[in-house]
């Protein structure tokens, strides 16, 4: 365990300064509002250590000779000092407070940005809350850290070598008195940062499970709320809330127990001065203002410290958050992108074709799909069919470059997807899923998604194509009512048909429908049939399906069985062999049909 603990300890002595380094850089963009914070820090230090100067002067000058007029002058300078050093304060706190604002718009951009990029891969391995913490609390945890942390390190710093200059400059044998406690202050700073840094780092951990666990069950209330587990589920999410409080109270105990040992430490010092001070006053060597002014330069001295150690809280936490953040922001999609792309060709075709393709989810994974190769033409529809688990979204998956192929080739218009960006390759194929997501805009703005080049009228004459715009009129605000979180304030069958009019919207070379139609009723499917036959004309298709009426009419049908080809050919061709097809229709329509006479 010591070994461990050792052993990360040396890497966080290597990845403190790297990551100050890559937190720092992000203030190159505003170099001039840095400067200008750091003179006025600067300019802070420099006036708080003018009071002392003036008391030493005024006990040693002003007050033995009776000097009214210098004693009046240095009870002036004294004032402006402090109202300056006000000043000071007030534009470098709103300077730095504006720095830290800046800088987290930054990040949080490119998190959400970064996100954006990366494979579905990783959202199948990380919990959605989780990545809510790094875009959120995580980026927060930051701003901290550049408004009160890393730029105000330096006005401390300074401070501390101005008080040690002044104090080597007034008597340097009563400064290193004054310093001989200070071993013991490094001592103790060291200790309480190994000790602060891993309970930080356990703090961000915890929150993160707390909000993932939140996330979670909040999605999946129905479920909880339907099986009566609230109050199993109360008990978890207890437990996950007494872990992160264990490790925030473990943190408030370090910072007990250090603070006071800095107190006594500045007492020590404090103490040494009266001793030494006094002793070397008594004999004449020293003068009262000397001592008093020391006096008031320890206290200052050993306030920085104390605010060091504060703001080491502050960069604890913000060094725990910038590991996490820099570990997302390092994390490389899975489907790399090409780095000279192929164009496709103009215009397109829409010609697709899998060559002796196989897939695995991961190295240790069994095979999803075995060898599959097929061609679909240009304007032409092809069918996959096949139990559940079979592979046919995971084609889907492929030709939309969501994962690559683990050998074997996809191509797209003759030319490898792999060589082509995901953006030009997606802007040619429109995907209908099986779970429709809608976001909580209007519904034009769920048509559009944002396109410049779709206009209000192709938005609604997508809607009346598939047969969606009759519901959106009733809808109170039309097409510029709110659907709510998930489009929740419709229902399926309306969520599947707006999906519809979104694919059509984009118009297309390549239309996928995967599963588009299962949670449709057969009245609604009905309805929408033509409107789907209409907008496959003259597209390249590919339509999954458990429901084998719909797949009747297609060019070709191709049967997937564990991950292979095993079938191919038109609904007759494939009724007349007798094989997987055959036997799927029977159970679907052969079968059924003494249920639905009776």
């Amino acid at each position: 365990m010591s070994d461990a603990r050792a052993h990360d300890e040396e890497a966080d002595a290597r990845a403190d300064p790297r990551m100050l380094r890559r937190l720092v850089s992000y203030l190159g963009p505003y170099r001039l509002q840095v400067g200008v914070s750091l003179v006025l820090l600067f300019t802070g230090a420099a006036l708080e250590l003018a009071g002392p100067y003036l008391t030493k002067v005024a006990l040693d000058r002003a007050l033995p000779a009776r000097d009214a007029g210098l004693l009046g002058r240095l009870v002036l300078l004294y004032v402006g000092s402090l109202v300056l050093a006000f000043l000071a304060e007030y534009a470098h706190t709103l300077l730095t407070a504006w720095l830290g604002q800046r800088v987290m718009f930054d990040l949080r951009v490119q998190v959400f940005e970064h996100l954006q990029r990366l494979s579905l891969r990783f959202f199948d391995r990380n919990p959605v809350g989780r990545l809510m913490t790094r875009v959120t609390n995580d980026v927060e945890q930051l701003n901290e850290a550049f408004s009160s942390g890393l730029v105000t390190i330096f006005g401390d710093v300074f401070t501390l070598l101005f008080i040690v200059g002044m104090m080597l400059q007034l008597n340097w044998r009563l400064a290193l008195v004054t310093f001989t406690v200070l071993p013991f202050v490094a001592v103790a700073t060291f200790l309480f940062r190994g000790l602060i840094r891993r309970a930080y780092r356990d703090i961000r951990v915890r929150l993160a499970r707390i909000n993932a666990f939140t996330q979670e069950h909040v999605s999946g209330i129905r479920v909880v709320q339907l099986f009566g587990r609230e109050e199993p589920v109360l008990a978890r999410f207890k437990k996950v809330n007494a872990d992160h409080l264990e490790a925030h109270l473990r943190s408030i105990t370090y910072y007990a127990l250090f603070f006071p040992v800095i107190e006594v430490l500045t007492a020590v010092a404090l103490a040494l001065i009266l001793w030494y001070g006094g002793g070397a006053t008594l004999q004449g060597t020293m003068t009262v203002g000397v001592v008093a002014a020391f006096l008031q330069y320890t206290r200052r001295f050993f306030r920085p410290i104390q605010d060091l150690s504060e703001k080491y809280n502050i960069l604890q936490g913000a060094m725990a958050a910038s590991e996490r953040i820099f570990e997302l922001l390092d994390t490389e999609p899975d489907v790399p992108a090409d780095a000279h792309p192929l164009r496709l060709p103009e215009p397109g075709r829409g010609e697709i074709e899998f060559r002796d393709v196989w897939f695995r989810y991961g190295d240790e994974d069994d095979w999803v799909l075995k060898g599959v190769s097929f061609t679909a033409r240009p304007g032409e529809r092809v069918a996959i069919v096949g139990a559940t688990g079979a592979g046919k979204s995971t084609i889907i998956s492929l030709l939309m470059r969501f994962y690559d192929a683990t050998r074997g080739e996809v191509l797209f218009d003759g030319v490898p997807i792999r060589r082509v960006s995901a953006r030009e390759l997606r802007s040619r194929v429109s995907l209908v899923l099986q779970d429709v997501f809608l976001f909580s805009e209007d519904v034009t703005s769920n048509i559009r998604l944002g396109e410049a080049g779709i206009s209000d009228e192709r938005v609604r004459e997508a809607a009346r194509r598939v047969g969606a715009e009759p519901f959106i009129n009733r809808l109170p605000g039309g097409y510029a009512q709110p659907l709510g979180e998930r489009g929740t304030s419709l229902s399926v069958g309306e969520r599947q048909l707006v999906s519809f009019a979104r694919a059509l919207a984009f118009d297309p070379l390549v239309l996928v429908l995967d599963e588009a139609t299962s949670s449709v009723d057969s009245e609604l499917e009905a309805q929408i049939e033509e409107a789907l036959d209409e907008l496959m004309r003259g597209r390249t298709s590919l339509v999954i399906a458990h429901r084998l009426s719909t797949v009747q009419s297609a060019d070709q049908i191709l049967v997937l069985h564990h991950g292979e080809i095993r079938e191919r050919g038109t609904h007759a061709e494939l009724l007349r062999r007798g094989g997987l097809y055959a036997r799927l229709h029977e159970l679907q329509f052969v079968r059924s049909a003494p249920a639905d006479a009776a």
